[in-house]
């Protein structure tokens, strides 16, 4: 009995102190406001959150992504912004030894304050920051208070300050901040700032140390050896070499913390129902929230991790290093169990612009000038992230940059991964890449308008017509309508006839060329196999509406580039190219008739027709296939993606052909 009761002592004593022991955490989500620097009214704002979404929410500025307000809105990126709220500290919580205030993002230069204390101050968006407050911390009513600075005005600040030095190729490049927010060729301007990751008290009595898990073996191993070609590039899994089929992803929202889980599901579940088997994380976005790479844990989809660098010359300076160093520790860290993540890169076409785009030339780099400002590069890229990658995971293949070697280049076919840009970019058609297919091609791609629905979503009815100021405005890629009417011309309409098209049939007409380009491009691609071993178009999402490169835009709902790329990713069939243009088609006027079987649709055509678009009330992604070709005298069966058929949906049902705009007179 005495023995008995000893044991019990002794386990009570073990979970007294356990209990005791145990870190606990208190989410600092309600009561938040916000207020412009220097003005008096705060309103109501959302952690996690931005300050364009709190503007939009209190009704303080109209829809961000309608017609032309990206421009009206530009003052809100060079102002300064605060945010506060009260709190009280749990009971047990203000009971421990430490309590440790926890920011998972600060997007980007802001001070912290706690009951009029500056107890932080943070520079990089991408870095986690904790403070042990347990000396100021109040039991009842603490004042939490941040103040963000306006980061476009500190890096122009930085940047100035370096002159006559000037960095290629845009000032944003001073800060550990997602590049695309200050503009890209498919993204509207807003640099923002705000609290865009959870707050969070720890209670603790050791001093916080947050708990980093192991390093997981990655799904896929990268295969680089000499060959009779030049140097491989493939992933392996289990001995056996893999077709790498996939995308370039974007961040799915300029305003980020508005992509939840089940936006991300959405997305990622379409890369997977087009047949893909990788994603690459493109460098001048953000490391994803941990809910993207548990959902390519699930589906089995390979991820290729860029770091948060693109386009630009970074600093060299110690303080600029010393903070990505935290920051590559903090992210590698953070991922490294995800087994999903098969390759660190450390940036995207920085090497190729300082070879390739004329940054000396155009900035004035010569001399000592160009020297210094080329091996920073080299000892961020080359040597520091490298070792970095190696102390912080050990597990996972580095490579400096993404590609290897520029377009213009011979080497880009035989070694390495490629981007290539000649088509589009260089105007040339898709057949160059008969004699123009890399290794690993990791972007390479074709525009097309969003879809009819999505434009009319950011425009009025008087701004829908081609080249209005409000389409123009959602249209970033440098002679964006030029490059795609060069190729509307090539194969499908004579551009004398493009000005006469309602905006609605030419934004039929770009997806249906984008389509037609992607799906001959990856057959080229895939014919080139074992020579060419992966195949990444550029891109898979969008970040607000607009006319891209993207096959799903921001709608979520896929281009008819989707369909292209779902059938041309099969594993049970190689795709087959084009062998005519369709402008060179003979396309008569027909009828496409729709009859219900059941729950099935089943479709017939008088005669031969080409890219058949079904859409109800603007959606067509209510259909299992969509933008298909049928011959005369065929059927062809398809069910809505949800829902059930009947007689008067089937009634409201709209049809569009090519033959309708290319139909012989």
């Amino acid at each position: 009995m005495k023995n008995r009761s000893c044991l019990f002592i002794l386990l009570f004593n073990l979970i007294t102190i356990q209990a005791f022991s145990q870190d606990i955490p208190n989410e600092i989500k309600n009561n938040w406001q916000f207020r412009k620097a220097g003005e008096a009214n705060w309103y109501k704002a959302t952690v996690p959150g931005t300050v364009h979404t709190d503007l939009l929410v209190n009704k303080l500025i109209p829809d961000p992504f309608y017609r032309e307000n990206e421009t009206a809105l530009q003052w809100i990126d060079q102002a300064g912004w605060e945010y506060r709220t009260f709190f009280n500290a749990d009971t047990r919580l203000f009971a421990k030894k430490h309590i440790t205030l926890v920011f998972d993002g600060l997007d980007t230069y802001a001070e912290v304050y706690l009951n009029g204390t500056r107890v932080l101050e943070a520079d990089n968006m991408f870095r986690g920051w904790t403070v042990d407050i347990k000396p100021l911390i109040r039991r009842m009513n603490n004042e939490l208070l941040i103040r963000f600075s306006s980061a476009q005005q500190k890096v122009d600040s930085m940047a100035k300050a370096k002159l006559p030095l000037v960095l290629p190729d845009n000032n944003r490049v001073y800060v550990r901040k997602a590049q695309f927010q200050f503009g890209w060729d498919w993204g509207p301007k807003f640099v923002g700032c705000g609290i865009w990751k959870p707050v969070r008290l720890i209670g603790s009595d050791q001093p916080y140390k947050k708990t980093a898990k192991s390093s997981a073996m990655p799904m896929a191993k990268l295969i680089r050896q000499k060959d009779a070609t030049g140097i491989s590039f493939y992933f392996e899994q289990n001995g056996k070499p893999i077709y790498a089929k996939g995308a370039n992803w974007i961040p799915a929202d300029i305003f980020l913390p508005r992509v939840n889980k089940n936006e991300y599901r959405r997305l990622l579940q379409s890369a997977k129902d087009a047949n893909m088997n990788m994603l690459r994380v493109w460098g001048g976005g953000v490391y994803e929230d941990d809910a993207f790479y548990d959902l390519c844990d699930e589906l089995g989809i390979m991820v290729w991790q860029d770091f948060m660098f693109a386009g630009g010359m970074y600093p060299g300076d110690e303080s600029f290093f010393s903070n990505v160093k935290a920051e590559v520790k903090y992210q590698v860290e953070r991922l490294r169990h995800h087994p999903c993540i098969v390759l660190w890169c450390g940036n995207n076409e920085i090497d190729e612009a300082w070879h390739n785009w004329g940054w000396q030339g155009q900035f004035n780099l010569h001399g000592d000038d160009s020297a210094k400002v080329w091996n920073d590069y080299k000892r961020l890229f080359e040597d520091s992230l490298a070792k970095w990658v190696n102390t912080f995971d050990g597990k996972r293949p580095y490579v400096p940059t993404s590609p290897q070697h520029g377009w213009g280049h011979k080497e880009s076919f035989t070694e390495g991964d490629s981007h290539y840009w000649g088509v589009w970019w260089g105007l040339e058609d898709w057949e160059a890449f008969e004699n123009k297919t890399g290794r690993f091609v990791s972007e390479y791609g074709m525009q097309a308008m969003p879809n009819w629905n999505t434009v009319r979503s950011f425009s009025a009815e008087a701004d829908q017509y081609l080249y209005s100021p409000v389409i123009l405005s959602h249209q970033k890629a440098n002679e964006g309508f030029k490059k795609l009417n060069h190729y509307l011309d090539r194969y499908f309409i004579d551009s004398a006839k493009l000005s006469t098209l309602p905006l609605e049939d030419y934004t039929y007409l770009t997806q249906c060329l984008q389509y037609y380009i992607l799906r001959s491009s990856i057959a080229i691609q895939r014919s080139k196999f074992p020579v060419n071993m992966g195949t990444l178009l550029w891109q898979l999402n969008d970040c607000w509406p607009v006319a891209s490169w993207s096959i799903t835009d921001y709608s979520r709902q896929p281009k008819a580039a989707w369909y292209a790329v779902r059938e041309a990713y099969r594993d049970d069939r190689l795709p087959v190219k084009d062998p005519i243009a369709p402008k060179n088609l003979k396309l008569k006027k027909t009828v496409v008739s729709i009859s219900l079987r059941g729950n099935r649709l089943t479709l017939t055509s008088s005669e031969d027709a080409k890219f058949i678009q079904l859409s109800k009330d603007g959606n067509t992604s209510l259909f299992t296939d969509n933008y298909f070709d049928l011959k005369k005298g065929e059927s062809k069966v398809i069910t809505l993606s949800k829902g059930t058929v009947t007689n008067s949906f089937i009634s409201g049902i709209k049809i569009k052909t090519l033959n309708d705009l290319l139909k012989e007179d």
